[in-house]
């Protein structure tokens, strides 16, 4: 999801003129706010007890980010989410600290285990928090986010998703499970309740969340968008490679790519398997 206007500007300023002193305080104010958002993250060390085999490609634009992921474990499932907030740099950084907040309220307290009716609540949550009810001048905040929730007991897996896909790779074979088109925050029709998709886990499938801030990074020889097709094709070729490696990969063909160009929005890619 794209910035608020102006704010990227407003870094910039500031990291132009170090020996400012007003500068060189907000920079350092920016940088204790990353390291509070960073905090807030799930560590290695979690998600190597949850998922065991994953990699998590977390690239802000800023010092501070739009996208975030979020993990937890509850009644003997995992519960995996990537989201990408209204913005990035500081009005981004803002809605993911709302997220991961209510993310972690909706959770403990919901007793159904479905993802597409945590995505509901959080939602409600969302609009109340910002007092969205639909009118023209309100804000129109938000964020897209994928959820699975993952039952390795039984082999099962539920994805919801607003307006973020789920990508599985599964025989060499590409396979999209589509979210619903419409955020998480206030929507320009009737909000519906979101849908909620089981997919059976079998061995040697491949996961993958992500953002938009990879295939909407401008580079290359002709300064365009990577684009979704190549980043579909870029992860069937690097599949059956370990997730450290693909990790790696990713991390280095983004950064080919963007060349001397800016960095266009916040970029996250996790991969997740069971091998």
């Amino acid at each position: 999801m794209q910035e608020s206007a102006g704010i990227n500007n407003i870094v910039s300023s500031f990291q132009a003129d170090p020996k400012n002193v007003h500068s060189k305080e907000i920079m350092d104010s920016l940088r204790y706010a990353g390291l509070i958002q960073q905090a807030l993250l799930p560590t290695s060390q979690f998600l190597n007890k949850l998922l065991k085999d994953y990699f998590v490609l977390f690239m802000p634009q800023a010092v501070v980010s739009g996208d975030f992921f979020w993990a937890t474990h509850k009644n003997k499932k995992a519960y995996i989410v990537t989201a990408d907030c209204t913005g990035h740099g500081i009005p981004g950084a803002l809605m993911s600290i709302l997220g991961i907040s209510f993310l972690n309220e909706v959770v403990k307290t919901d007793s159904s285990g479905m993802a597409n009716r945590i995505l509901n609540k959080l939602r409600e949550k969302i609009m109340e928090a910002l007092h969205q009810t639909g009118d023209f001048n309100e804000s129109k905040d938000g964020m897209d986010l994928s959820m699975c929730i993952i039952d390795q007991e039984n082999s099962g897996l539920q994805f919801s998703g607003a307006n973020n896909p789920l990508y599985i790779i599964r025989s060499n074979e590409l396979i999209e499970i589509k979210g619903d088109k419409m955020p998480i925050g206030i929507n320009a029709v009737f909000e519906k309740p979101f849908t909620n998709k089981h997919i059976e886990i079998r061995n040697n499938d491949r996961f993958y969340l992500f953002s938009d801030g990879f295939p909407d990074q401008f580079g290359g020889p002709k300064n365009k968008k990577f684009k979704y097709r190549p980043f579909k094709q870029l992860l069937l070729d690097i599949h059956k490679s370990n997730m450290n490696d693909q990790h790696s990969i990713l991390k280095e063909t983004i950064i080919n790519w963007k060349g001397d160009n800016e960095q266009t929005d916040d970029i996250m890619v996790l991969g997740f398997s069971f091998r």
